[in-house]
């Protein structure tokens, strides 16, 4: 890595000489020979254009598209630095992001969204990659570059998209091949030490051949977070992403498009924020587990509450990576060391009838390790190393064509996609585990102190035999017991899907889209937690032996758990093992829409909508003490309502978008609990049957003057579960009836000017200043203040020249310019409560040279 890295700098400070001295003859000229454009300068004259999208699978202006989309050109997404899907947030306000403990992102969408930690699972917004699926957000994780656009579509996407989701879904398309030799590069530096490198080259190989080459690589040498307690930092950076991709015609009528995108990610992961105790290990609720909290811990979240996104905490790496006893620790730079390949044929053939065949064929593989530290704290509170595969294979094929009143199409789409998600993980100095490996102890000194009958002691000479050794355990082996274990889970899944929609046009005011889709859906799964080298074998072959006997009055404790088994119990067959779900189902999604575009509203379009999508069922990865922590929550339902407009405005010098949507959300996929004697409560999904969202959705682009556009966007939400009987963190019954859905706040909004002017007649001048600001929400029990997100606002800015011919631009830069110190994630690792906070203010400047 670090001989990457010094070529990389060495290069960046080459590039940026380069396009330095290219740039100095324009610099030169002297400002009083500016002069405006020969065009017409009227503002009359002014108007806006249009992006170009493909929402509904064919080539048409985003402002003819009848459902809530906003559109994003390439040049826009790189004056306002949109380098990551998470970027996003600051244009479309109805669109969120946060980063799970895991580093896995939710994305949230309208309100809708799916909060997991597991890679494994899919998102109910979906991601495509030039009309390819990435169905799991963490094959997100690279550098965004050399884009054409992004298409942010809202609602249900069932009909016309591979795989069903029930938010919306985003595709990015990437530059295409040309027939020109093209070559741009550009370099960034930055404080925290960055320096990123982007490049691209366009070859016409042949005369129907041609390739694009392009490659970004993002790198920061400093840390942004700072640990509390000693002179260390994190969070720094390391990214490198590339494409190849090829184009042919072999003629007039067929073309080929064949690519391949990958990244690779060695940065740091992100550190937490411990704020408080769990209610469980409070020392103020004087409970039995609160006496096990690490010594210090209590006086730490006392005098250390957070006040900016810099501070962080986490264990010192020489004792994580100690072996004590039967307790691996967990070695090397908590890190990730990730990398992501995609491989995409597109082929297209028109027929003589200008009907379009049209095949679409995806190989994804993600490679995922990472160590975690998300104690929050500087003590061995919880710590993880993550592992994954996924390998995903997709193939569509359609046939489209224009027949009389109708644009139609109809396709098949199949998926199938294997995943091996796993960690493992390590909690010395948690109050939880260290309460059930002295109370493994205490049962073999006196069933009596545990509150048991003396009778039990019998029981508990039975089960206090090791299986390997046939010895009992030692005190030393039960009082060091508990500290790591693995979590593991297999998944095949299968999806396939027949799928047809028409626009019918029955005047040239009036036409009517209809769509329809039926999926069929399966998973396998295999999982469970399971002992790592004998340290969950005491409290487990003891502790949960004698608890499990007694609570379900068994006529014999299940079988002991053997040295790396599997300890996920389950009741019905009384032993420890794996949990096994085979899910089966299917569903019909649909479309219709009412399209008007009155004469008397010129540059009008009126929509109403209804839609119903799903989103697949899905199989958790927990620590599971029991099976049922791991069974499936089945698919969810969302029945969506929306009318809106879509207004050229002042002679089109201002778009006006607007929409109302009304969903009716069943079985909606939510992390919950279930109570549990042992641990008070166990993780699980489950489906919550009732739940709505509605509200506001605009955007308005103004083009103010020649030199100054004006972005505009507001979402105006609610959103609230119906009758939910379920249980708390606590392990208590409840009924979150009329509770918000996470991360989703009431009001956002967010407003972006884009300035750009010549000021000589080789010079122009560009700047952007982008904000965005959303009220208080909730990540957990709306009624428990640690689960607040507080509202925020976030500014963002840059402002450079650049050649008028188009060859060099420089820039400075800034985003959270006001350093604003925010949150987007609040999670608990059972004994602390923690905050992922936001990066605090960047900036830096970037050169970029077009050849």
């Amino acid at each position: 890595m670090k001989n990457r890295s010094a070529v990389l700098k060495s290069l960046c400070v080459g590039v940026s000489l380069t396009a330095i001295g290219a740039g100095l003859p324009a610099l030169a000229q002297d400002a009083d020979t500016a002069s405006t454009e020969a065009a017409d300068s009227s503002q009359n004259s002014l108007k806006l254009g249009s992006i170009t999208v493909t929402a509904q699978r064919r080539e048409e202006s985003a402002n003819d598209v009848p459902m809530s989309i906003q559109a994003f050109g390439g040049e826009q997404l790189d004056t306002l630095r949109v380098n990551k899907v998470d970027d996003l947030q600051a244009l479309v306000p109805s669109f969120s992001v946060s980063q799970s403990y895991q580093g896995v992102p939710t994305y949230t969408l309208r309100g809708i969204g799916f909060n997991t930690i597991n890679v494994s699972a899919t998102s109910t917004v979906g991601t495509y990659v030039d009309e390819v699926a990435y169905p799991y957000p963490f094959m997100n994780s690279g550098p965004m570059f050399d884009i054409e656009r992004i298409e942010v579509l809202k609602g249900p996407q069932g009909t016309l998209f591979g795989r069903n989701t029930t938010a919306g879904l985003i595709n990015v398309v990437t530059n295409k091949p040309k027939d020109e030799f093209q070559a741009s590069i550009s370099a960034d530096v930055g404080n925290y030490d960055t320096w990123n490198l982007e490049g691209m080259v366009n070859l016409p190989i042949a005369k129907n051949v041609q390739a694009r080459f392009a490659i970004r690589s993002e790198n920061s040498d400093k840390g942004w977070q700072k640990s509390i307690s000693r002179g260390e930092d994190r969070g720094t950076v390391d990214k490198l992403g590339y494409r190849a991709a090829l184009a042919i015609q072999p003629t007039d009528q067929l073309n080929i498009d064949l690519s391949y995108n990958g990244w690779v990610n060695k940065s740091d992961t992100i550190a937490g924020q411990g704020i408080a105790f769990t209610p469980p290990t409070d020392p103020a609720n004087a409970t039995t587990t609160s006496a096990f909290n690490e010594p210090g811990l209590a006086n730490f979240l006392a005098n250390n509450f957070p006040t900016s996104g810099e501070q962080a905490d986490w264990a010192p790496s020489y004792l994580r990576s100690m072996d004590i006893g039967a307790g691996q620790g967990i070695k090397g730079p908590t890190e990730e060391d990730s990398k992501f390949h995609a491989i995409k044929l597109g082929v297209d053939y028109t027929f003589d009838n200008d009907m379009r065949l049209v095949s679409l064929t995806g190989y994804n593989k993600l490679e995922r390790n990472a160590i975690l530290d998300w104690s929050g704290v500087p003590y061995q509170i919880l710590l993880q190393d993550v592992s994954g595969e996924i390998k995903s294979f997709s193939q569509e094929l359609r046939l489209e064509g224009k027949n009389g009143i109708a644009n139609w199409l109809v396709g098949g789409y199949y998926g199938k996609d294997e995943a091996v998600d796993g960690n493992r993980t390590m909690l010395r100095d948690n109050a939880n585990s260290n309460f059930v490996s002295y109370a493994s102890y205490l049962l073999t000194v006196d069933p009596t102190l545990l509150g048991f009958p003396a009778s039990t002691a019998g029981l508990v000479s039975v089960v206090n035999i090791d299986p390997e050794t046939g010895q009992p355990y030692s005190a030393t082996d039960l009082l060091n017991s508990f500290q790591t274990y693995y979590d593991t889970g297999d998944f095949e899944s299968r999806t396939w899907s027949i799928f047809a929609n028409a626009d019918w046009e029955f005047s040239p005011e009036f036409s009517l889209t209809t769509g329809i889709r039926y999926t069929d859906d399966s998973q396998k799964y295999v999982g469970c937690s399971g002992d790592v080298n004998g340290s969950m074998q005491p409290n487990v072959n003891v502790f949960n032996r004698v608890f499990f006997t007694a609570l379900y009055g068994l006529s014999a404790p299940p079988a002991a758990l053997p040295e790396n088994g599997c300890n996920t119990y389950d009741v019905t067959t009384n032993s420890f093992g794996p949990v096994k779900s085979d899910t089966k189902e299917d569903n019909v999604s649909w479309r219709v829409v009412a399209n008007w575009t009155p004469d008397s509203l010129p540059n009008t379009l009126l929509f109403a909508s209804v839609s119903q999508g799903y989103k697949s069922a899905s199989t958790p990865v927990n620590a599971a003490s029991k099976s049922e922590q791991n069974a499936p929550a089945t698919q969810e339902d969302l029945l969506a309502y929306e009318v809106g407009v879509k207004a050229g405005l002042f002679n089109q010098r201002m778009q006006a978008n607007a929409s109302l949507f009304y969903y009716d959300y069943t079985d909606k996929q939510v992390s919950s609990f279930f109570p549990d004697p042992i641990y008070r409560a166990l993780a699980r999904l489950q489906n919550a049957p009732e739940g709505e969202a509605y509200g506001l959705d605009a955007d308005v682009t103004w083009l103010l003057s020649r030199e100054l556009t004006a972005i505009g966007g507001l979402t105006l939400l609610h959103t609230e579960f119906g009758d939910f009987p379920t249980t708390d963190a606590a392990g208590l019954p409840t009924n979150i009836q009329g509770d918000p859905f996470l991360y989703s706040p009431e009001t956002t909004a967010s407003l972006t000017l884009v300035y750009d002017k010549p000021i000589t007649t080789n010079l122009g001048l560009r700047g952007a200043l982008s904000g965005r600001w959303q009220s208080d929400s909730t990540a957990g029990d709306p009624d428990n203040r640690n689960y607040d997100i507080d509202s925020y606002g976030l500014l963002n800015g840059s402002i450079g020249v650049y050649s008028l011919n188009d060859t060099w631009e420089f820039s400075i830069w800034g985003k959270n310019l006001t350093d604003e110190y925010y949150w987007q994630q609040i999670t608990s690792n059972a004994n602390v409560i923690l905050r992922f906070a936001g990066q605090p203010r960047t900036y830096g400047a970037t050169l970029s040279y077009k050849f």
